[in-house]
C-alpha cells in the first residue's frame, strides 16, 4: 500500500509551531494585563489620603498634616496616571498578541485544509491505480479462461 506524504508537511509543522508561540504570547500578555489592573485596583484601594486630608481639614487645622496629606494625594494620582498608562500598553500589546495567533491559526487552518485537499486526491489517485490493476487482472483471467477453453 503507498503512503501519503504531504510535501508542505514541513511548512504546516511551522504553522504550528507559530501558533504554538503566538498562544504563549497571547498568554503572556493577558497574564501582565491582569496584572497591571490587578496594581491599579491597589493603588485605588489605598487612596486613603483623599479621606485623611478631608478629615484632618474638618477637625484640628494641623498644617502640616494637610500639606502631607495632598502631598500624598498628587503622588497617589499621579501613580495611578502612571499605572493607567502602563494599562493602555498592555491592553494594546494583548490586540497585537491575538491579532498575531488569529493571523498564525488561520495560516495553519489553509495548510491542513492544503493538507487535506491533497489526502483527497491521494486517495482518489490510489483508488484509481487499484481500478486499474483490478481491471488488468480481470481482463487477464478472461483472456486466460478464453484461451484454455480454444475460443
Amino acid at each position: 500500500m503507498a503512503k501519503f506524504i504531504y510535501r508542505m508537511q514541513n511548512i504546516l509543522n511551522i504553522k504550528l509551531r507559530l501558533e504554538t508561540q503566538a498562544k504563549t504570547e497571547y498568554a503572556e500578555n493577558a497574564a501582565r494585563l491582569a496584572a497591571e489592573e490587578e496594581k491599579m485596583h491597589h493603588l485605588a484601594s489605598r487612596q486613603q489620603y483623599e479621606n485623611e486630608a478631608k478629615q484632618s481639614a474638618m477637625n484640628r487645622v494641623n498644617i502640616a498634616s494637610i500639606k502631607q496629606s495632598n502631598e500624598s494625594m498628587a503622588v497617589m494620582k499621579e501613580l495611578m496616571t502612571q499605572q493607567a498608562v502602563r494599562i493602555r500598553i498592555a491592553q494594546k500589546n494583548l490586540d497585537r498578541a491575538r491579532d498575531k495567533l488569529n493571523l498564525a491559526m488561520q495560516e495553519r487552518k489553509i495548510y491542513e485544509k492544503l493538507r487535506e485537499k491533497a489526502f483527497e486526491e491521494f486517495k482518489q489517485e490510489l483508488n484509481a491505480q487499484e481500478k486499474k490493476e483490478i481491471d488488468e487482472l480481470v481482463s487477464f483471467n478472461y483472456n486466460d479462461n478464453n484461451m484454455e477453453t480454444g475460443e
